[in-house]
């Protein structure tokens, strides 16, 4: 293994795993999430060998207690000098003499970047890649008694996965086993692992949709399950459907004689009248229950999600279930402030559902494989996802590269292909220039992995691609002509206003006036420059629908850190810690008002506002008042950016500023549906606290993590956007303060990154900012 380092300073992460597995009873196979009472060190290498690490009686007392997900290092807010070495983890795992007859399987959802795992001094496995899971048949290094299973983890360059060194590289990876591990005891007859299994196509349950339509669907599931038994056994495939806790339909394969050491794959086609299709406005999932029996026993069983849809493309035009749709969509990329990759289960959905609030229906998953736990939000709340593989500015022209990335492809299809969300597979590595063979087999991949119609790959490049992905933000215009393929405009709205050379007219505009008229905008930087973000995003969402994409994803949903760079890319629409930019309300009105009826007035109203008032909605009339004075009814805007809008914005021009309070009234055929109020801003004399739970309560024993927003308020409630004052936060039993550095309010909102323990009931959280203060009373599951 050949691998870059770019700091000269080593350290270690010991992992050794303390659990007791008991024996279970036959009709209930054991899956346990180990999260729990991990030991972490930074070891200097120079002083400890190896060897010493991976031994049961190394004295570890010293070390930290860690809890998964965890990551390597607590960065700053500004990651500009992120922490790259090696690392080790250390536990013991305990297991019962009747469990380790049986099979013992291991699984990390991902360990950044390069990974050495030892069971009993034994090295089970070296792998590449910090993005996809890494599973483990552990069963002949186990014993009865104590195990010790120690990981090596080793974050720096690495010339086999790429991408580019950090020094370089326009986003940060982080480090540590910054998502779940499980330990599974299986019988001997029992269903693979996807990943595992390593079969084109196969493994574990793989589930297609021969016919979909809302009169009747089909429903293939091919399941392959393993006799690593010594004998020829006599085993029975039972699964049911299961909608809203209720089974609908059941099925029982005939008996399958499974040679001893074999594998088989059983496939059945189930039919369904009346289906609840899947889609991204009727999000409908079904559980599929599959039972694996032997002479009349269960040995394992498992529960899948599926939703039932078809993705097809007509004259380029995108088709769900046979309507036309439009994706309206944005990037994202993964990192939370200090904690970077480390995010709980409950904060990958809260990133999906403020996406979904924002009005959007699709993500572009940029640029690397990330959570199960978001999968499983975008499946639940109808997010239609491009999933990529790692790849960005970077290709080398070796076998080991080169298989590494066909790997990926292979492994993120089978981790992935059941879910309803996935719409294409992007095999592509971003923004990189790569030989046609390249492409070609990962074209191949897709289609070999996932057999059958209406199954797409995508790429930067449309040479090869079923899908062009055409990121119009580094190109002056849209391409004139294209081939005859889907195209979607996969990042847009920043690099082309920030640029001086680059997209619509900026490339007429001085450089020296670039970062005024540019996407990139902190929430800090005022109200003038947050509205020039989201002129921006309309003028770009407004071009990019004169165009035959059946889909576009703003560049990018949340401010995120640059390895190369000393400061954070503000183009988000939200920033870093999750707070709404006026982009984010641009975005929510172009949603259907049948969907949401959105009304936001975009102006804090004080003195150094606009006077021309923006008001963001979906609704056909608007009437602002002025301190209960009618200044006009409008209808949306019509100028040369609008023209394409299902909703344009509406202007109000004031002429002047009148200190007090605006209220818009929105209204849909003569009828008011909506309003907003916005107030000037007074003294502030107290503080407000809400923290950010988007549809997942904070939850005790799962390593939680959540945004406190804590704001100065006047008497009236109303926010200071000029205040920046310096937060003393004080947490109750059971919570951790992450923040490095003090916690200062950013246009009148201070953010306190917090970590939610093992204990559950009402926290009392106690802010205090020279003489304002509050307490507020936190509930934990």
């Amino acid at each position: 293994m050949n691998y870059l380092k770019t700091k000269t300073a080593y350290t270690f992460f010991i992992l050794v795993l303390s659990l007791t597995i008991q024996s279970y009873a036959q009709d209930k196979p054991t899956t346990t999430n180990i999260n729990k009472n991990w030991k972490f060190k930074i070891v200097d290498e120079s002083k400890v060998a190896t060897k010493e690490l991976l031994t049961a009686d190394f004295n570890d007392k010293d070390w930290q207690n860690v809890q998964l997900p965890h990551t390597a290092n607590i960065e700053p807010l500004v990651v500009n000098n992120q922490w790259q070495g090696i690392c080790w983890y250390r536990k013991v795992v305990n297991i019962s003499k009747a469990d380790a007859a049986k099979k013992v399987f291991f699984e990390l959802e991902a360990a950044m970047n390069f990974s050495k795992i030892w069971v009993n001094g034994k090295l089970v496995s070296e792998h590449h890649g910090g993005y996809l899971p890494i599973a483990l048949d552990l069963s002949n290094y186990i014993k009865a008694g104590e195990n010790t299973i120690a990981i090596r983890l080793d974050n720096t360059d690495n010339e086999i996965t790429g991408p580019k060194p950090l020094k370089r590289l326009d986003f940060n990876m982080y480090g540590g086993l910054y998502r779940n591990a499980k330990l599974s005891v299986k019988e001997n007859v029992y269903i693979s692992d996807a990943v595992l299994a390593n079969k084109v196509a196969g493994g574990g349950i793989f589930i297609t949709y021969p016919k979909v339509s809302k009169a009747l669907s089909t429903i293939k599931i091919k399941t392959n399950i393993a006799n690593d038994s010594n004998k020829e056994q006599n085993v029975t495939v039972v699964q049911n459907i299961i909608n809203n806790g209720k089974v609908i339909k059941t099925y029982t394969s005939p008996i399958l004689k499974i040679e001893a050491t074999k594998n088989v794959d059983n496939i059945a086609e189930l039919s369904l009248n009346n289906p609840n299709l899947w889609s991204p406005d009727t999000p409908n999932l079904y559980v599929l229950e599959t039972k694996i029996q032997v002479d009349g026993k269960t040995v394992d069983s498992q529960k899948t999600k599926f939703g039932i849809r078809v993705f097809e493309f007509k004259e380029n035009q995108l088709y769900v279930n046979g309507e036309k749709t439009f994706l309206r969509g944005v990037n994202r990329h993964q990192e939370y402030p200090f904690i970077g990759y480390a995010l709980s289960d409950n904060a990958q959905y809260r990133d999906a559902k403020k996406i979904k609030e924002a009005g959007f229906n699709y993500i572009r998953l940029s640029h690397y494989p990330q959570s199960p736990a978001f999968m499983d939000a975008c499946d639940e709340l109808g997010l239609v996802v491009i999933d990529a593989i790692m790849g960005w500015q970077y290709y080398n022209d070796t076998d080991a590269f080169r298989e590494y990335c066909y790997r990926s492809a292979s492994e993120l299809i089978r981790r992935d292909r059941n879910r309803p969300s996935v719409l294409a597979w992007e095999v592509s590595l971003n923004e990189t220039k790569m030989p046609i063979f390249f492409m070609e087999e990962l074209h191949k991949i897709v289609h070999a992995e996932y057999p059958g119609d209406n199954v797409y790959s995508c790429g930067w490049m449309d040479d090869v691609y079923d899908i062009y992905l055409q990121a119009r933000q580094h190109r002056i215009l849209h391409p004139h002509e294209l081939k005859n393929k889907p195209y979607s405009v996969s990042e847009y709205g920043d690099w082309e206003y920030y640029s001086n050379n680059a997209g619509l007219n900026q490339h007429k505009l001085p450089k020296d006036i670039r970062l005024e008229k540019s996407s990139r905008q902190l929430r800090a930087d005022g109200e003038v420059r947050l509205l020039q973000q989201a002129y921006n995003v309309q003028e770009s969402h407004n071009d990019n629908l004169n165009t035959p994409a059946y889909s576009d994803s703003y560049w990018v949903m949340y401010d995120y850190n640059r390895g190369y760079h000393d400061n954070i890319e503000a183009s988000g629409i939200m920033d870093i810690f999750r707070l709404p930019k006026f982009a984010y309300y641009f975005y929510q009105s172009q949603q259907s008002a049948e969907q949401n009826k959105i009304l936001k007035i975009a102006t804090y109203w004080n003195q150094d506002s606009p006077t021309d008032v923006t008001v963001f909605s979906n609704v056909d009339e608007v009437k602002l008042y002025v301190n209960n004075k009618l200044i006009a009814t409008q209808k949306p805007d019509v100028n040369n950016i609008s023209t394409n809008l299902k909703h344009p914005p509406f202007t109000f021009k004031l002429n002047s500023f009148t200190p007090g309070t605006l209220v818009a009234k929105g209204f849909i055929n003569g009828k008011q549906v909506a309003e907003d109020k916005v107030s000037t801003p007074e003294k502030a004399t107290k503080l407000k606290i809400w923290v950010d739970e988007s549809g997942k309560p904070a939850t005790a024993n799962v390593n939680d993590v959540l945004f406190v927003y804590i704001a100065a308020v006047d008497k009236n409630g109303t926010i200071d956007p000029n205040f920046k004052g310096e937060i003393a936060v004080n947490l109750g039993n059971g919570l951790e303060l992450v923040n490095v550095g003090a916690v200062i309010a950013e246009a009148g909102i201070a953010t306190a990154v917090v970590r939610v323990g093992n204990v559950s009931g009402t926290v009392p959280i106690k802010v205090t900012s020279g003489n304002l203060q509050t307490t507020y009373n936190f509930k934990i599951k």
